[in-house]
């Protein structure tokens, strides 16, 4: 089965185990977002009770953590990652891709199938693990999920989330996790072939910006974000209210008229480079309608 060792490229990835371990969780956390995260007490019930905290260590240092619990929809169990976190200065080492695929080895040992979580939408490189490397599919928009926030990334901000669901074992996940992925060339081609359900355009400052949101139409879609939000964020903040709601009315959308996320590709056009969804219409039922999914927010 595909997956990492406990032991990549001078990280050592493992559960924690020692109060000291868990505190330099706080540390990680606060060079993250700014503020303390999940207590400690807390962090060991979890750890003794069903939870897991797993650490990727350089040396004794604790460079990132991944927190989770046991999950239960009234149907189904499963893990829910709450927290997945990288320090800064180590977000371009795979840390974050190493410990959620660590993090799968240990769920499966539990004996389940499924991670969930959430993420923000408009966040390309969060789209990118989490779909494009991991192979997981969001299923459920949730408008503003958490409310008002007060940490450093999302304060201010509206709280929009996509959920994500993480089936462990398909076959659509074992390819992306053993690093099998579409080629540019068919990124390319399945970008031009579908229809865009939210458009854009360049504005002053060099950035998209939505102009428009329409329901998809039955065939192939795609669904821009920006490539780089914090971009927008200094350069145009009074666009990304634009952005978060041409998101959120074209999510809603395509989930109402029962389309899925299949994908999520960075496609370059001229000299620019896009980030976008790529999705398509789910299995009709016996009566000829596509299967909507259930929950949409």
């Amino acid at each position: 089965m595909a997956g990492v060792s406990s032991d990549v490229r001078g990280f050592r990835f493992r559960k924690l185990e020692k109060p000291e371990e868990f505190r330099q969780v706080l540390e990680v956390h606060r060079a993250v977002w700014g503020d303390e995260g999940v207590p400690v007490t807390l962090q060991r019930a979890l750890q003794d009770n069903g939870g897991l905290v797993l650490g990727a260590f350089a040396d004794i240092h604790l460079v990132g953590f991944a927190l989770s619990l046991l999950g239960w929809d009234g149907t189904a169990l499963y893990h829910y990652s709450h927290i997945t976190a990288v320090r800064p200065e180590y977000q371009n080492h795979r840390v974050g891709f190493r410990l959620k695929t660590f993090q799968r080895d240990e769920v499966l040992k539990l004996g389940l199938n499924e991670i969930r979580w959430t993420f923000d939408p408009l966040q390309s490189r969060n789209a990118w693990l989490n779909v494009r490397q991991l192979g997981g599919r969001p299923d459920r928009y949730y408008i503003h999920y958490y409310g008002q926030m007060p940490d450093a990334i999302n304060r201010g901000q509206e709280t929009d989330r996509l959920r994500l669901r993480w089936e462990l074992s398909t076959p659509h996940v074992e390819e992306r996790v053993g690093g099998k992925f579409p080629t540019v060339e068919e990124d390319r081609t399945r970008w031009s072939a579908s229809a865009a359900i939210v458009e854009t355009e360049v504005g002053e400052k060099g950035l998209r910006t939505p102009t428009a949101v329409s329901e998809p139409s039955g065939g192939p879609a795609h669904l821009e974000i920006p490539f780089d939000l914090a971009a927008v964020q200094e350069h145009e903040p009074e666009t990304v209210r634009s952005w978060r709601h041409a998101v959120r009315d074209a999510f809603r959308a395509a989930f109402d008229t029962g389309y899925r996320v299949e994908d999520f590709a960075v496609v370059t056009t001229g000299h620019e480079r896009r980030s976008f969804y790529f999705l398509a219409p789910g299995p009709k039922d016996l009566s000829g309608d596509a299967t909507t999914p259930s929950g949409s927010v």
